[in-house]
Parts: structure tokens; C-alpha cells; sequence
């Protein structure tokens, strides 16, 4: 017992020392632990706010948290005289190789991460990205399930989603139908806008603001092209779209306003010799 309290007293201030570093890393880790729960929590009301799948949540929350757990162990660990440079280093090996391993699936993940925080579309939405137009059903965080308009279920992988352009049919509330309608060279110019304008007046689904535009916009090889621009609601683009390409044909042909085929003119010329 002498000898122990002898000890003591000869290296008190060096035991002193490691108590201190001991409650230090300890404090540490328990920081580090409340500001993980702390972020934890923050990330997933923001998220869930945002309407983000529970499941996906849940998955990137508990990443984070892992994350910074590690952070602050190392942080502990460094504080009582631990080298974390060797763990550092493992750690970064070990991630490089998995990095390497799993590019395409991480490339995925990260597009879906984007996808889910950014909300360049949502479920129902009418899109085209990643070369694939159809309805969004899914949005998974490796890959979006689309249905296309014939109704084939197609899985697209999210980089290739988020590594093109995104186009979003069902954004916006209202859309703009353009056609272009030709007419021949001999026909009534003033008789064929009339008409035109007639079958968009009379179209209930046209909508009166913005105001639908119906101007000549070329005089082409073979025919006279109108501009026919009215806006509808998203829902009903395509029904207008084909019902007014019928109505322009069968009214036309009523009112004897010719629809030219394309055609060119040629010319022989010949050689006359002596």
C-alpha cells in the first residue's frame, strides 16, 4: 500500500493529466453524440416536410449520423494521445475501394439524393429525362419507375435522369399548343385565318388569357405557313392538339382551302447540236 501511495504521489501530475484527457474525450464523444441526434432530427422534420419517402429518410439520416459518430470518436480518441492518423487512412482506403467497387450505384445514389431534395419532378409528374418520356410512378433513391404513355414500365436509373435535361410536361398549370398549318399559294390567306380563328373560338378547352395567336409565319418552297398557338389547360393539351388538327383538315376541305403536298418544279433542258 506504501509503495501504491508512493507511486501516486511521485507521477500524481502525470496521472493527473490522462484523468483530465479521459474526461475530455469522454465530453467530447458526448457532444459529438448530442449534436448527431441533433442533426439527425433537424434533417429528418426538414425532409419529411419536403413530403420525402419515410424509408429514404430514414436512410440518409442514419448515414449522417454514422458519419459524424465516427468524426467525434476519432476527435475522442485523438484527445488521449490515440494516432488516428492510421485509421484515417484505413478509413479512406476502405472507402476508396468500395468508391471504386460501386461507382454506378453511388453515382445512382447521389442523383437520387438530388432528385429527392431539389424536386425537379414528383410522382404523377408527365415527363422527359434520361432519353424516356412517360408518367413518373416511383422515385426510388437508385432509380425512377416511369410509365410511358403505351403503358410499359420502364426503370431509369437516376444519373442517367439527372445526366441529361429534364423536361416537365405537368409544371406548369397551362400549356401552349403549336401548330403549323400550310395552305397552297392560290388559296385565301384572310378566308384560312378566319377559319382558323372560328375553330379555336369555338373550342371550349381554349382558354381566352393568354390570347391564342394565329399569324403567318413562313413562305415556304410549296406552301404558305400559319402559326396556330392557343393555350389550353396542362390536362388538355393533346385532346385539343388532335381535335384541331382534324377540325383544320375537314373544314378546309369543306371551304375549298387547299392543304399543297410537297412538290418541286424541274426543268429539262436540252442541248441542240448541229
Amino acid at each position: 500500500m506504501e509503495e501504491i501511495t508512493k507511486l501516486f504521489q511521485e507521477n500524481h501530475e502525470v496521472l493527473l493529466g490522462y484523468l483530465l484527457q479521459i474526461v475530455a474525450a469522454i465530453v467530447i464523444f458526448y457532444i459529438g453524440r448530442f449534436i448527431a441526434k441533433g442533426v439527425r432530427r433537424f434533417l429528418d422534420k426538414s425532409l419529411l416536410s419536403r413530403g420525402v419517402d419515410k424509408a429514404v429518410v430514414s436512410f440518409v439520416t442514419s448515414i449522417v449520423y454514422v458519419v459524424i459518430l465516427i468524426a467525434t470518436a476519432l476527435m475522442a480518441l485523438s484527445q488521449i494521445g490515440v494516432q488516428t492518423t492510421s485509421f484515417i487512412a484505413i478509413l479512406g482506403a476502405a472507402g476508396l475501394a468500395i468508391g471504386l467497387a460501386l461507382q454506378g450505384s453511388l453515382a445512382n445514389f447521389a442523383s437520387g439524393i438530388l432528385i429527392i431534395l431539389f424536386r425537379p419532378f414528383k410522382s404523377g409528374d408527365f415527363i422527359d429525362a434520361g432519353g424516356i418520356t412517360g408518367t413518373v410512378d416511383k422515385i426510388e433513391i437508385f432509380q425512377t419507375i416511369m410509365k410511358t404513355p403505351d403503358n410499359k414500365l420502364v426503370i431509369v436509373p437516376n444519373a442517367q435522369v439527372t445526366g441529361s435535361a429534364i423536361t416537365n410536361y405537368s409544371a406548369e398549370p397551362i400549356r401552349r399548343v403549336d401548330l403549323l398549318i400550310g395552305i397552297s399559294y392560290d388559296a385565301d390567306l384572310r378566308k384560312a385565318k378566319q377559319i382558323l380563328t372560328d375553330i379555336i373560338k369555338q373550342d371550349a378547352r381554349v382558354l381566352a388569357d393568354p390570347a391564342p395567336v394565329i399569324a403567318v409565319a413562313a413562305l415556304a418552297d410549296s406552301s404558305v405557313n400559319i402559326h396556330v398557338r392557343p393555350w389550353v389547360n396542362s390536362a388538355d393539351y393533346w385532346g385539343v392538339y388532335w381535335d384541331t388538327l382534324e377540325k383544320v383538315k375537314l373544314t378546309f376541305d369543306e371551304q375549298g382551302i387547299g392543304i399543297p403536298f410537297p412538290q418541286m418544279d424541274v426543268h429539262i433542258k436540252q442541248d441542240k447540236q448541229e
